[in-house]
């Protein structure tokens, strides 16, 4: 059995996701499409095959982090990669992506099989998920849904930082200048 296990990690993880001769690889689509650095795209496809791992293994559902569900969506529109190859060839069996139906019951599923996903993860690989990529549930359930797709060039945007330092200083100038009474 262990040999069995060892050997789908072996084919995971060897993996390449996409066109070897692609100019954009699939960890550099990743990075481009989140805004984030490559070397944080490139450590997200490691947790990706490491979810893919506990999806064939864990023996219940298993639930991604944000950052590896997104890596699951591209993978995704890789379709003939994902279907053709990464589940017949190197899982050995179909992986279906499943959102949520919505609810009070489903919320309380999710915490509940992210928790699970959580302890399989220790219990297969021999260590606590880094919580960058795998954050608090609370933060996967309430924050990152809140989440959009924005076109930078669309406008002009700021952080909550910026927007709260620029507030103050406009707030404190027209104190300074007598205009804010």
């Amino acid at each position: 059995m262990q040999a069995t296990l060892s050997a789908l990690w072996h084919r995971i993880a060897a993996h390449s996701i996409g066109p070897d001769d692609s100019a954009l690889t699939f960890a550099a689509r990743l990075a481009r499409e989140n805004r984030w650095s490559l070397a944080h795209a490139e450590a997200v496809v490691g947790e990706y095959k490491r979810f893919c791992y506990l999806a064939m293994t864990a023996g219940h559902e298993v639930t991604p982090s944000d950052a590896v569900d997104q890596a699951w969506h591209l993978h995704l529109t890789y379709s003939r990669d994902y279907w053709q190859t990464f589940c017949p060839e190197v899982l050995g069996s179909d992986l279906h992506h499943g959102p949520t139906k919505g609810g009070a019951l489903e919320r309380h599923r999710f915490y509940d099989q992210d928790a699970a996903t959580l302890v399989a993860y220790e219990a297969a690989f021999g260590t606590p998920p880094p919580p960058d990529i795998w954050p608090a549930a609370r933060k996967r359930f309430t924050i990152d849904p809140m989440g959009v797709r924005v076109n930078f060039s669309d406008g002009i945007f700021l952080s909550r930082r910026v927007a709260l330092a620029l507030g103050i200083t406009v707030f404190v100038a027209g104190l300074l200048t007598g205009r804010i009474l």
